[in-house]
């Protein structure tokens, strides 16, 4: 089957083979997949390994195959991956024994992937399959980010420093839909018009003076994933004892904070990362609840991963990015 591989220090697309389910797996003719800034990264990480390694961790596709022992799923069923290997129960952090689909594990970009029955959701029937192949790994990391850390509640104001990044769209619409006002940044003109598209109130130029731009603004929560370039700017306009919640850092990992004005302004900072199969579980219900879609710039045929991940290097896109199996 052909797949997008890592091996030797270079991406290519492969034949790999096939995969056959053992007990408790299925096996999922691949529709189509999404891609995650994760993606990226992980050649650098593997270095010049050798062995091959199938790259992806959003998917959705039809079942092709039972494993003995699998009683929840049928031949033909439509379903998405979910990427957060062995975390099933909402938790204050992952178990020891988590992973994210495709390192060390075999992902997504191929025509077919094997993985445990617990691993995967029915698909919802209100979107197509390159919007169900982007929704797991970005939709349950905003959704955990938003409401198990950060507790947002109708009527709160948020602040979505990045506008563009396929979380933040996801942030922007869940956060509409449950009643908050929302305000989001970003140094591209282009995207702070699609973001207000997307129901944002408010969307400031990266580049400009946060604070005389949000006066008379009460920011009650703060989603950030920029990293250094934003960090210390996000806490200067969050209310005193107002949260802020970090999933990632797309800039430097290390910031500088003034731990004197962190505790007299009385600020909560939270840790996320990805989430539970619980919480994937009640974002998908959100969603169709909701009939809330993902936002997608650009899809790719799989031919063509090469360019799709130069076009996500580039930060290009608004929203999410897919590959066409």
């Amino acid at each position: 089957m052909k797949a997008l591989v890592h091996e030797a220090g270079k991406l290519k697309i492969s034949e790999m083979k096939e995969p056959v389910a053992g007990v408790g797996e299925v096996v999922v003719a691949i529709r189509a997949a999404g891609l995650n800034r994760r993606d990226l990264y992980i050649p650098a990480r593997r270095g010049n390994a050798t062995e091959a390694l199938t790259l992806g961790s959003d998917g959705a596709g039809v079942i092709e195959s039972l494993g003995e022992r699998v009683t929840t799923f049928n031949v033909g069923d439509e379903v998405i991956i979910n990427p957060a290997l062995r975390w099933y129960d909402n938790s204050d952090a992952p178990p020891a024994d988590f992973d994210i689909l495709g390192m060390p594990d075999h992902g997504t970009f191929a025509e077919k992937i094997v993985l445990s029955a617990e691993q995967i959701e029915r698909k919802p029937t209100h979107l197509t399959w390159e919007e169900a192949a982007v929704l797991s790994l970005a939709g349950v990391t905003g959704y955990r980010a938003l409401f198990t850390k950060g507790g947002l509640r109708a009527g709160d104001t948020v602040f979505i420093p990045g506008a563009g990044s396929g979380v933040a769209t996801y942030l922007i619409a869940f956060a509409k839909n449950s009643g908050a006002r929302v305000i989001v940044t970003s140094r591209s003109e282009e995207k702070r018009k699609q973001a207000l598209a997307l129901g944002a109130d408010i969307a400031l130029d990266t580049a400009g003076d946060w604070q005389q731009q949000l006066a008379g603004e009460t920011i009650d929560l703060v989603i950030e994933s920029v990293g250094r370039a934003t960090f210390n700017r996000s806490l200067s306009v969050l209310k005193k004892g107002g949260r802020i919640v970090v999933f990632g850092a797309t800039t430097d990992d290390v910031v500088d904070l003034d731990l004197r004005a962190f505790f007299y302004g009385q600020y909560q900072l939270f840790g996320s990362t990805m989430g539970s199969r619980e919480e994937l579980r009640d974002m998908l219900a959100h969603i169709e609840k909701y009939g809330t879609r993902p936002v997608i710039d650009a899809v790719f045929n799989l031919d063509d991963a090469l360019s799709a991940f130069d076009y996500i290097e580039d930060s290009k896109h608004f929203g999410k990015v897919a590959l066409r199996l």
